[in-house]
């Protein structure tokens, strides 16, 4: 995979002098989605002194933190008129990441005095959703969110400049209409499956799922499994599934020739290189030669970004999995500033880079920050985009950020007049990957970075100090 390391921002150039300020305003701002986004975006904007209305198909806050036992009607998701699940969490998943580094910095991720709690620094995923559960209940979000209420349609108001019209769907059947100043759209982005092209699928007689719809091994019990992908969420399903599956066979492009072979650890797991095709006599064959006769292919290639509801007459698109035009992975220069996205990049850490851009959001509808010009804002897209493409970047990694993101959060954060990444976060983020792909079986539990914890307990009893004013405030 290329690396993204010092492309994804273009932080080198200077930053265009932006217009004259204007008087500050309040908007009526809908935000689509209560995921984790969606909450820190809703007490941002409200602490900004916008009116806000939260949109949430669910019945409950949390997003794709709320785990579901509940699997699609087609586990590949080919069929657009399937069953849709909007959670793509595992019964056994466990952060990927500390818990201190993942809170938000207005409300940090601390382990609570009650045995019904998971005191790990590495949870499973009820915690978070625990976390967040606190976090709108703290700052009274949930007063804002209209629960069980899809989004149908999000499209420009002919009649008014400037003003967004939106149906939205309640679960009871009634629909609704309605006119907002500005739309951030905070859906997420792990429900729609992107799934390996392989030569020979359509012959192929095996079953197939992605992993959108694992939920527990026990479905793969004394079965064949080639499993496609390298992902943390792969690396832990496949260990998942070895403990029930005949044989896991792991195929992935960061496997090459010299890496390939019985997995260490286990008698039953292989590692492949990419699939080269399959046969109609249930054979996978992979790009070294070797093959293996499967009863499931398992696809953990991730997912697209998807915007039905969104029509903005071709101005904003999905093209490769690029969303865009972007400026700064967030306004789409055309339809700045009344149009944003929050939290599309990945292999980040999310909750901070949440909080961060919609702070940057609130703060620009109420004119208080000001964006370039369009033109301005166009010529920083194309630039990196050509940055891109001149690094070898496939479109598709457009949003992936990696070891970037903190420069970008920096960049972020300078709009705000916030203050940057906390060196302890930058430091234990490094170290938790390091340790990951050291030791994945065993990473979250033999920790050694206790001089970071510290740094970090100290921040936060800062952050807290202020909590009672800026619940006040909001």
């Amino acid at each position: 995979m290329p690396t993204t390391t010092t492309i994804q921002m273009q932080c080198h150039l200077p930053i265009p002098q932006p217009p004259a300020p204007q008087p500050l305003t309040s908007r009526h701002v809908a935000v689509i989605g209560a995921g984790a986004a969606g909450l820190v975006t809703a007490l941002e904007l409200r602490r900004e002194g916008h009116s806000v209305v939260v949109f949430e198909r669910g019945d409950q806050v949390g997003g794709t933190w709320v785990y579901t036992p509940k699997i699609e009607s087609d586990p590949v998701g080919f069929d657009p008129a399937r069953t849709t699940i909007h959670s793509s969490l595992y019964k056994s998943l466990r952060t990927n990441l500390p818990r201190e580094c993942m809170g938000f910095r207005c409300y940090p991720f601390v382990t609570k005095d009650d045995p019904d709690r998971d005191p790990r620094r590495y949870p499973g995923h009820r915690e978070v959703l625990l976390y967040l559960q606190d976090f709108t209940r703290e700052f009274g979000i949930d007063e804002l969110v209209r629960f069980e209420t899809e989004v149908v349609r999000v499209r420009l108001e002919e009649e008014e400049e400037e003003k967004w019209k939106i149906k939205s769907k309640q679960r009871s059947g009634k629909d609704e209409t309605e006119i907002f100043d500005a739309v951030v759209i905070c859906n997420g982005h792990y429900t729609e499956p992107r799934v390996a092209q392989i030569p020979g699928i359509n012959e192929w007689p095996g079953k197939q799922m992605h992993s959108h719809n694992y939920r527990v091994p026990e479905p793969f019990r004394d079965q064949v499994v080639v499993l496609i992908g390298s992902s943390a969420s792969a690396v832990d399903i496949s260990r998942d599934i070895a403990g029930v599956a005949k044989e896991v066979h792991v195929a992935a492009r960061s496997v090459a020739d010299e890496t390939s072979g019985e997995q260490s650890g286990y008698d039953n797991m292989w590692l492949h290189p990419m699939i080269e095709s399959v046969r109609k006599d249930g054979t996978v064959i992979f790009q070294d030669g070797r093959f293996v006769h499967a009863d499931i292919i398992l696809h953990c290639t991730g997912y697209k970004y998807h915007f039905p509801f969104l029509e903005t007459n071709g101005i904003v698109n999905v093209d490769d999995n690029r969303v865009g035009p972007l400026y700064k992975h967030v306004f789409p220069p055309a339809l700045a500033p009344c149009l944003s996205f929050v939290g599309l990049p990945w292999k980040v850490v999310p909750f901070p880079m949440f909080e961060l851009q919609s702070k940057w959001i609130a703060g620009v509808l109420s004119n208080r920050f000001a964006l370039p010009t369009q033109e301005k804002m166009m010529e920083d897209v194309e630039a990196f985009y050509s940055s891109l493409e001149a690094s070898g970047v496939p479109k598709r990694y457009t949003h992936n950020m990696g070891s970037s993101q903190f420069e970008y959060n920096n960049w972020v954060a300078a709009q705000c007049g916030c203050p940057e990444n906390e060196d302890w976060r930058v430091q234990m983020y490094n170290t938790s990957s390091k340790n990951r792909r050291a030791q994945p079986e065993s990473y979250r539990d033999d920790c050694e970075d206790h001089h970071l914890v510290l740094q970090a307990c100290e921040d936060f009893m800062k952050y807290t100090s202020h909590k009672v004013s800026d619940r006040s405030a909001s």
